[in-house]
């Protein structure tokens, strides 16, 4: 059943709250990940055998829903949390109430890593964008890996310099681009995630997401419905043609999933001897 996303998350004031919200636990599934659960999760999935061992016994499944806030800007971080078919929206929380996404974090990362690594305190709001699968993690277990695992501080740096280019490209994206443009990129992205499912977002939602009016956000939908690059009914998008929807974007998509496609991969000027990729060694161990 597809679910109208909730207005609150986004309409609500920003507020100083002392840690994250508890969500509910699944305590019908099994404590203990699988391997082919961590691998559906990049990060987790592409941690070595010995840190892995450590971590695993912490990991709890968790149960989101759709507009759940996880934290919000202030809040402290006392858990790290891995998509494993969610998503999750970092929001950017101005003085007056009103928030813009900056960035979107699916199975191929997790929000909290900056907590793992220096302050536990949240930059962003953090909102459940899609429902699926999540896990989390204490943050003193990331802790100790990252001050004592060379391959998990590799890892940790490389995804979270990718989330910040994901997030430059946001602002310019946001400031040198039109609404439908932004449209595009943003559905090619949720499409990804979502496995070609409908998308359950309304017109109200997209505009608060994109930090774009209404109206303008209508009109940008209604051209690209007919277009024939999407069908939009009831708060619910599907999007029908991926490739026009991939030529009517801008460049921002594209240069977004190459960075978060190559983040395991050592970077070009890596000395000999250093050259594999970090999921490539994980699976030889």
């Amino acid at each position: 059943m597809i679910v109208a996303v909730p207005r609150a998350p986004i309409d609500m004031p920003a507020v100083r709250i002392t840690q994250e919200a508890e969500p509910k636990r699944q305590n019908a599934m099994p404590k203990v990940q699988t391997d082919h659960d961590l691998r559906s999760n990049r990060l987790l999935g592409a941690l070595e055998p010995d840190s892995r061992k450590r971590i695993d016994p912490h990991l709890e499944p968790v149960d989101f829903k759709l507009g759940d806030m996880v934290c919000d800007a202030g809040g402290l971080l006392k858990h790290a949390y891995f998509p494993q078919g969610s998503v999750l929206s970092l929001l950017t929380v101005l003085e007056n109430g009103a928030a813009i996404e900056t960035a979107n974090i699916g199975r191929e990362g997790a929000f909290g890593l900056f907590a793992a690594m220096y302050s536990r305190v949240s930059f962003n709001r953090c909102i459940v964008q899609l429902e699926g699968h999540t896990v989390r993690c204490p943050i003193q277990v990331l802790q100790y890996e990252f001050k004592n695992s060379e391959h998990v501080r590799d890892l940790f740096v490389s995804y979270s310099e990718t989330l910040l280019s994901q997030v430059q490209q946001t602002v310019a994206c946001n400031s040198m681009h039109t609404t439908e443009e932004r449209m595009c990129r943003w559905l090619l992205m949720m499409h990804d995630r979502a496995g070609g499912e409908a998308l359950p977002y309304t017109h109200e939602f997209l505009s608060h997401i994109l930090g774009a009016n209404r109206k303008s956000v209508t009109l940008a939908a209604q051209a690209m419905q007919n277009a024939g690059l999407i069908s939009y009914r009831r708060g619910t998008i599907q999007v029908m043609d991926r490739l026009g929807l991939e030529k009517a974007s801008c460049e921002c998509y594209a240069i977004v999933k190459e960075r978060f496609d190559a983040f395991l991969k050592p970077p070009s000027t890596a000395a000999p001897g250093h050259n594999k990729s970090r999921s490539d060694q994980t699976e030889q161990n």
